[in-house]
């Protein structure tokens, strides 16, 4: 459930730990929040006389960063089957449950009925509820839509915004957008995000079409567009479009974003076996991400592209298959922790104060037990789920 009071400079919050991953072990097992940030970390911190204090004991707990989730459909997706086969809205429960503390919000296949007003609204009261909510303009469709009839008015003026996305490639739902029309996207959203002193990623859906991320692959060898800018996600749809992103990713040292798909029907293609794939192939565990698609559309289509059904993605799965790395010793538990955490913090250029356990960060820290469950979940130093509570 939610709950606890918005966080007050006057008053200090102490979580006494088992252990602090920060995603590094640290020597401490005291966390200190006061006014939403970080102030302290260490053993037997000493807190100001006469200050209010909350205590928190969770000795057999693990403390980490809140995890991030850049893939949200939190006003719901779908709509390919018509407006029966909209997707519900995501409950801010259901983000803090998954230890999830910052969430980035799009909008998919449907922005007609859905539109970024839609969308900031529910970023907004997202924010109302204790959630660290951003969105990315824009929708699968090129040109896309916008609050101000501008990508660079967007980014420069509204705050929540972060970037564009999800821009939809290779795939029969896109506008089959022509490589001059991404290019100038893409650019627009670089010199608006400068002028807004943002990242600025344009996030791009990748299905399953054949021509995979040679629109990507264009745009970074023909122009001059950092890798850094663009961030290709659903990257294993299928086996041949996951060894394209490793050799994306190792071509150009850019980044690529895992989904952890629900419906996955062959384990090498859930986000356990996609993350296990890329690191094989040599690919470096900071060059992955990994995000939900949570209340996206799982849509069914037949041999000629028409709808036969639908169901709902969660974000159970993305933390399953995160838990699944460190079990199976894929990656040890701080090398896992980037991949939901300090590696998307850095993507969405969020790294100056999220992503890690740090002085002056954002409180933003999630209590996990021995089997690395969420048990407890912080945003900037409020408690916004406990379990059981």
């Amino acid at each position: 459930m939610l709950t606890g009071p918005s966080p007050d400079a006057g008053l200090l919050t102490l979580l006494r730990v088992g252990s602090i991953q920060a995603p590094e072990l640290l020597e401490a097992n005291e966390i200190l929040i006061a006014g939403g940030r970080i102030a302290a970390l260490g053993r037997d911190l000493d807190v100001p006389a006469g200050w209010p204090v909350q205590v928190v004991e969770a000795p057999e707990l693990i403390a980490v960063p809140a995890f991030i989730d850049q893939h949200v459909h939190v006003t719901g997706g779908g709509g390919e089957g018509g407006c029966g086969s909209r997707c519900p809205e995501i409950t801010a429960h259901q983000i803090a449950a998954m230890g999830i503390g910052t969430v980035v919000g799009v909008l998919g296949t449907d922005g007609i009925s859905r539109s970024p007003a839609d969308l900031l609204a529910k970023v907004r009261g997202l924010r109302a509820e204790g959630i660290a909510a951003y969105m990315y303009t824009g929708s699968y469709r090129v040109p896309p839509p916008t609050l101000t009839g501008d990508l660079q008015r967007d980014l420069a003026w509204i705050p929540e915004i972060i970037g564009l996305g999800e821009i939809a490639i290779s795939d029969h739902r896109s506008s089959q957008p022509r490589q001059d029309e991404i290019e100038r996207l893409v650019s627009e959203v670089r010199v608006g995000a400068m002028l807004a002193g943002k990242r600025g990623i344009c996030h791009f859906h990748i299905g399953d079409g054949g021509r995979g991320l040679e629109p990507l692959r264009r745009l970074l060898t023909e122009t001059e567009i950092p890798a850094e800018q663009v961030i290709p996600t659903h990257v294993n749809r299928h086996r041949d479009l996951l060894e394209e992103a490793a050799d994306y990713a190792l071509t150009f040292k850019a980044c690529v974003d895992v989904t952890a798909f629900d419906d996955a029907d062959e384990d090498d293609l859930t986000g356990f076996g996609a993350v296990a794939r890329l690191l094989r192939r040599g690919v470096p565990v900071e060059r992955i991400t990994m995000s939900s698609d949570c209340n996206g559309s799982l849509p069914e289509f037949d041999a000629q592209g028409s709808y036969i059904g639908m169901r709902v993605a969660g974000n159970a799965t993305l933390i399953a298959d995160w838990r699944r790395l460190v079990h199976e010793q894929v990656l040890t538990l701080d090398q896992a922790l980037e991949l939901i955490s300090g590696n998307v913090a850095r993507v969405l250029g969020l790294d100056g104060h999220k992503g890690r356990l740090a002085v002056g960060f954002d409180a933003d820290v999630t209590l996990l037990d021995r089997t690395l469950t969420p048990q407890q979940t912080y945003v900037a130093g409020r408690c916004v789920y406990a379990r059981g509570g």
